[in-house]
């Protein structure tokens, strides 16, 4: 698994030999069922992820009910809201599949920089994806605001397809913000056209 996280760092620079060598001595892996909460809202948000396997989301409580506001697959980094500013959080972090992640955080990041300072490069690139995952965040927000239940849901098969296959359709229905009654429906008239 270890290989996974150098192929994605991998991916935005270049790493040498020492580099995938001192990377594989400081990254921690884990691994959790299916339904394992792993942040809930009012704790404190000290970990950050990437995906190796599996699936996972957030959501908050709204009157009593879940509202999913993201989902992350394989290689995709999971910033929790609130991370390291020692804030409550605002959302729950749970697996919606049998999930390995890799696990940061920024006691694990200070001691290794700390014992490897030619690691400030990578925590470079962990910025720069952050600031992506943002972006990303701000795009999806507009599209929320701006787009129809349909245009959101045909963006969703276009731009995540896997999700379509992974995810349950009420937990879809969620993220599109609508009932999976009025998914189905969605589902139904689209097939037909």
């Amino acid at each position: 698994m270890e290989n996974e996280l150098i192929k994605i760092i991998a991916g935005q620079m270049s790493l040498s030999k020492e580099m995938e060598k001192i990377l594989e001595d400081v990254i921690v892996i884990r691994s959790y069922k299916k339904g394992t909460v792993l942040l809930k809202e009012g704790e404190r948000a000290n970990e950050q992820f990437i995906v190796f396997k599996g699936c996972m989301r957030s959501y908050v409580f709204v009157d009593g009910e879940e509202k999913t506001l993201d989902f992350y697959l394989e290689g995709q980094p999971v910033n929790p809201v609130n991370y390291g500013n020692n804030k409550p959080s605002t959302h729950y972090l749970d697996c919606i599949e049998d999930t390995i992640i890799c696990v940061n955080s920024a006691q694990l990041e200070k001691e290794a920089s700390l014992k490897y300072p030619q690691l400030a490069s990578v925590c470079h690139v962990k910025g720069i994806v952050s600031a992506k995952l943002l972006s990303d965040h701000q795009a999806s927000f507009v599209d929320y605001r701006a787009k129809t239940a349909e245009e959101r849901y045909l963006k969703l098969t276009k731009e995540r397809p896997e999700l379509i296959q992974r995810v349950p359709q009420y937990l879809l229905a969620s993220y599109l913000g609508i009932r999976a009654e009025t998914l189905s429906r969605l589902r139904k008239r689209l097939a037909t056209k």
